[in-house]
């Protein structure tokens, strides 16, 4: 599937060196996936969607945490 690979693609992504903007945009494409996947799990409740969906949370609180100057509650 074309949307696993992006994600896959994206979670591989370094994350250094970023602009601000450049953080916003990683965020709102993460949260399109996370969304996208999501939609495919309701469907087919694989467990390696929901693992991947995970890791690109993760990876997007991280940012928002960068972009926030603060903890992620």
């Amino acid at each position: 599937m074309e949307l696993i690979e992006k994600a896959l693609e994206f979670e591989g992504r370094t994350m250094s060196n970023m602009t601000t903007s450049d953080r916003v945009e990683a965020s709102r494409e993460a949260r399109t996936l996370i969304l996208s996947l999501n939609e495919i799990y309701k469907e087919t409740k694989d467990s390696e969607i929901m693992d991947l969906m995970k890791l690109l949370t993760a990876k997007k609180r991280k940012i928002e945490k960068r972009l926030k100057g603060g903890p992620v509650t």
